[in-house]
């Protein structure tokens, strides 16, 4: 099994070590897919070996899937700069490249996030296995924010975690929130006024109460509290910027 380590990035300097650190020795290239990076980003990872190729940002999806398909090799492990393979997962993913393939063509791979200085074992946020490591051939990626892999194919699951460093704190999460919820609110253009008002009343409530109670996110801390609470915002935000949006094209049109 030969494997190409593919990551996105951007401005992502101070955490993409780590990331590169973490894939010496498993994968048998490392490409990279820049969206014209501020800092030194795209040199470091030409400094660790990394093929850099710069493309305008459109969407998270697009991205990956153009990242996809410079890769070398038929199997991608799909890694995020905030990302590190834990050494157990690295052990793993070095045993699967000696054995046979077998009939499985994708395996899913569990996230472990540190937050606000612990890993966060609730809220919703863990095992969060996704499909990480597959067959380049079988596989794409959909969705422009939140995107999943879509595989045609057997998958199984690996034992060993992702480690995730996320939002540097809670400024950072707070403003990335801000970000995916204009996003995910331009998905919304066909939604009805009356469901999108319905929506902005009810879900923010729904989504605390998933995270905190339903996911256990209080046994996570004041970490998790944090986490129900802007995941809330972000919904609430969501429906509120699809409703302001269909505000202004109604307007542009009024007044043509």
């Amino acid at each position: 099994m030969e494997i190409s380590a593919v990551i996105i990035t951007h401005n992502e300097s101070d955490r993409l070590t780590g990331a590169l650190e973490s894939l010496k020795g498993v994968c048998d290239e490392i490409v990279v897919v820049d969206s014209f990076s501020n800092d030194d980003t795209a040199d470091l990872a030409r400094a660790y070996g990394a093929r850099v190729f710069l493309r305008v940002f459109s969407d998270y999806s697009s991205q990956k899937n153009y990242a996809n398909s410079l890769a070398a090799c038929p199997w991608i492990l799909s890694i995020d700069a905030d990302e590190r393979l834990s050494p157990e997962l690295a052990e793993e993913i070095l045993a699967l490249k000696n054995a046979d393939k077998g009939v499985v063509g994708a395996y899913r791979i569990s996230r472990k996030t540190w937050y606000l200085g612990r890993f966060i074992t609730h809220s919703g946020w863990y095992p969060d296995r996704k499909l990480r490591l597959f067959e380049k051939s079988q596989a794409h990626w959909q969705g422009i924010i939140h995107e999943r892999l879509l595989f045609n194919g057997q998958a199984a699951d690996l034992k060993g975690d992702l480690i995730h460093y996320t939002y540097r704190d809670i400024s950072d999460h707070v403003m990335r929130s801000n970000r995916y919820s204009s996003m995910l609110a331009r998905e919304m253009a066909g939604t009805g006024s009356v469901l999108l008002i319905t929506k902005a009343l009810f879900s923010p409530a729904i989504t605390f109460l998933r995270h905190y109670f339903f996911k256990l996110g209080f046994l996570d801390g004041f970490p998790g509290l944090v986490i129900a609470l802007i995941s809330a915002q972000g919904t609430a935000l969501k429906y509120l910027k699809a409703l302001a949006n269909k505000s202004e094209v109604h307007s542009a049109g009024a007044k043509r």
